[in-house]
């Protein structure tokens, strides 16, 4: 049986000067698929067999192709959207006709220009789309380990829940709500540490190193955001933890490590209402008398 979205090896039932006909043994000559004459490899005649890709053209005819589609039926592969129309999203898949990815089967807006991670399916008509749901077809984590650093795609956000991340855009991963300190988006490609893998076989997944190592980078950027503030930042450590998540992207944890490691290093002091970088507590400062004495001589 001919399938469409896969490759088949079909005979080479007939051929015209403007291509050739593909089928199998039985098929009937109506049914025999057209292989346009562009695409016929040098010597092939009718009688020998040769491999192609199924799909429909332009015009919702049956086509084959020797050229390489970027997907085929049931896998899972990152598509460019080509533009955005109203009935969907068309993606180039590597062959004329760009493929279908139907606004219902879309998890969030999809930009032109953008790559996003779909798969391969037949929609009631039978013709070939892609979606964006692809949950159901991801597998279970195999191979990974807690604290193990890994690669994924964003493929949908739930509100309560969190991204769900495609870990090599294959296995079922999570980043909760709760760990989402910087904005992802649906077709963003991010690098994660695994808290955790369920026995469900789900990893849950944080954008952040655990906290003895993170604290390192995490004072470094929050001294030079106090920095930008001229040396003064307008609140404390007691700050309300949405205010801290907006101007640090840190949870108020994370960001009352930071503050102590700066604070132990002498950088910084913390008033009621601030916290001051310390270079800058001593410009402010008017200078004691024993030192104007000891300039002056």
């Amino acid at each position: 049986m001919i399938e469409f979205g896969k490759w088949n090896t079909l005979k080479v039932i007939r051929s015209k000067e403007f291509g050739v006909y593909v089928g199998e043994d039985n098929t009937p000559a109506s049914e025999c698929i057209l292989l346009p004459r562009k695409q016929v490899p040098e010597g092939v005649k009718a009688g020998a067999t040769i491999d192609v890709f199924i799909y429909r053209d332009s015009q919702d005819r049956p086509i084959a192709t020797v050229n390489q589609p970027y997907i085929t039926m049931g896998e899972i592969k990152k598509l460019r959207v080509k533009n955005v129309t109203n009935i969907g999203a068309f993606m180039d898949w590597g062959l004329e006709k760009d493929i279908l990815l139907p606004y219902k089967e879309q998890t969030a807006k999809v930009e032109e220009g953008k790559e996003y991670l779909v798969r391969m399916y037949t929609d009631k008509s039978d013709r070939l789309c892609v979606t964006m749901r692809l949950y159901p077809h991801l597998l279970p984590v195999e191979g990974y380990e807690k604290g193990e650093h890994v690669t994924g795609t964003v493929y949908e956000f739930k509100k309560g829940l969190g991204a769900f991340v495609a870990i090599d855009d294959k296995y079922l991963g999570l980043i909760h709500e709760n760990e989402l300190y910087n904005k992802v988006y649906v077709g963003d490609e991010v690098k994660a540490r695994v808290v955790s893998v369920r026995e469900d076989g789900k990893a849950d997944l944080s954008l952040r190193d655990e906290a003895y190592v993170q604290i390192d980078q995490d004072s470094l950027m929050v001294y030079d955001i106090i920095k930008s503030y001229k040396g003064v930042l307008p609140f404390n450590d007691k700050a309300d933890k949405e205010l801290i998540k907006k101007e640090f992207g840190l949870s108020k944890n994370a960001f009352k490590r930071a503050v102590g490691r700066l604070l132990k290093e002498g950088k910084i002091v913390i008033t009621e209402n601030s916290i001051e970088i310390v270079e800058q507590e001593k410009k402010k400062k008017p200078a004691r008398k024993s030192d104007r004495k000891a300039e002056s001589k």
